[in-house]
């Protein structure tokens, strides 16, 4: 009913920038909040940045280098991503928190994006 796409991983050396991206779409009433995780191997899945009408989050660890930002009008999410570092490899996930039109919330996850950084 509602999908999430993700875009813009790929290898990139240190100090270098990317951009990923995310659609939502499908069945969507109002989305409160759009957030971007990432699981490296071996390790949980961690909260990147998330975006919503009042907050703006961000890992200790990416503050300053990277940029969340939203089109509510297009159901999107992007993640501007500078100074990279190998630490920043992993899977990265578009996470979508829906209202419905009872009121309530759910999760939807897109299938992950690939951001690999070399030394």
């Amino acid at each position: 009913q509602v999908q999430l796409v993700e875009s813009g991983g790929g290898l990139v050396q240190a100090g270098g920038s990317l951009r990923l991206s995310c659609v939502a779409s499908g069945s969507i009433f109002s989305i409160n909040r759009m957030g971007w995780y990432r699981q490296a191997p071996g390790k949980q899945r961690e909260l990147v940045a998330s975006i919503s009408s009042m907050h703006t989050v961000y890992q200790d660890s990416v503050k300053g280098r990277f940029t969340i930002s939203r089109d509510n009008a297009k159901n999107t999410v992007s993640l501007q991503m500078n100074s990279l570092k190998p630490d920043d490899t992993g899977v990265y996930y578009c996470n979508a928190q829906m209202v419905k039109v009872d009121g309530t919330t759910m999760d939807y996850w897109g299938k992950g994006t690939l951001v690999t950084v070399s030394s």
